[in-house]
């Protein structure tokens, strides 16, 4: 697989193929991602939750995205890299969130940044584009800002609401997203956002018309377990059976079962032991 660009995206909504995106927060996982053939890798801020314990994405920093885009770059090499922009590094002034999307660009080495929010943040994408650096948008359920959403709803219910993420959607295309991810939205309105906009639309419960589909991958695997949200497929359930294998290796190293001799090393003899005594 050639690397993935915005360009490539392009040519997949025009030509009708479906793009595949998954999370991932370190070089083991973005190697499986890249062996996989998944054209996109987000380095999310539900780093957050999966991988740092917290109870929302909230507290999540530059750093520590920065820390984690750092090795998920050098283990995949192919698919498009994006960087998710942490609450609080973009929404004082146009001028900071130039400064941090240059930083994840420049310290983290993703191929793109990713934001949320619609029409409030237009003006913000525009800038951060003008600067030079792509952008992935990101409007229905914004989870950084659940509190002022009043939970974890779908969005756009209604006509009023539909008619704003609509206009999200093509304010954020205006102001030079190339992408859009669309997320916990009716299905209805996630086909007609796809249909208006001319970039690619990439849904995360938003539907079967979106031009791809992007799940976390701890969700998909069983790796998170506090909640599942509805428009998560789980493909495998890993936790339990990792678990068993640790309880398998706590009882053997109790019962002396490991290790066995194939696992240890050789070298030197007991007697010639004996003569450091």
């Amino acid at each position: 697989m050639a690397k993935i660009t915005t360009q490539k995206l392009q040519e997949m909504k025009e030509q009708g193929i479906k793009i595949s995106m998954t999370t991932a927060y370190d070089y083991p996982t973005a190697y499986m991602v890249d062996k996989a053939g998944i054209e996109i890798i987000l380095v999310g801020d539900s780093l957050s939750m999966t991988v740092l314990g917290n109870d929302s994405t909230v507290p999540c920093t530059m750093e520590d995205m920065i820390h984690h885009i750092k090795p998920v770059v050098k283990g995949a090499p192919n698919p498009m890299i994006v960087g998710d922009m942490p609450f609080g590094s973009y929404n004082v002034s146009k001028e900071q969130a130039i400064a941090n999307a240059n930083r994840l660009m420049k310290e983290g080495g993703c191929d793109i940044i990713k934001l949320e929010g619609g029409k409030e943040m237009a003006d913000t994408v525009k800038g951060i584009v003008d600067a030079g650096i792509p952008v992935m948008g990101h409007i229905g359920l914004t989870p950084q800002t659940v509190s002022k959403l009043g939970g974890f709803k779908v969005q756009g219910k209604g006509e009023e609401a539909a008619k704003a993420v609509l206009e999200d959607a093509l304010l954020l295309q205006e102001a030079g997203a190339s992408s859009l991810i669309l997320e916990a939205i009716p299905e209805q309105l996630g086909k007609l956002i796809t249909s208006k906009v001319s970039i690619p639309t990439i849904g995360i419960g938003g539907g079967r018309y979106c031009d791809g589909q992007v799940l976390v991958f701890h969700d998909m695997f069983g790796l998170f377990e506090k909640f599942i949200p509805k428009f998560v497929k789980q493909y495998l359930n890993l936790a339990p059976e990792i678990i068993k294998g640790l309880e398998a290796f706590k009882e053997d190293i109790r019962t002396e079962k490991f290790p066995e001799e194939k696992h240890v090393f050789g070298g030197i003899k007991e007697e010639e032991l004996k003569r450091l005594y």
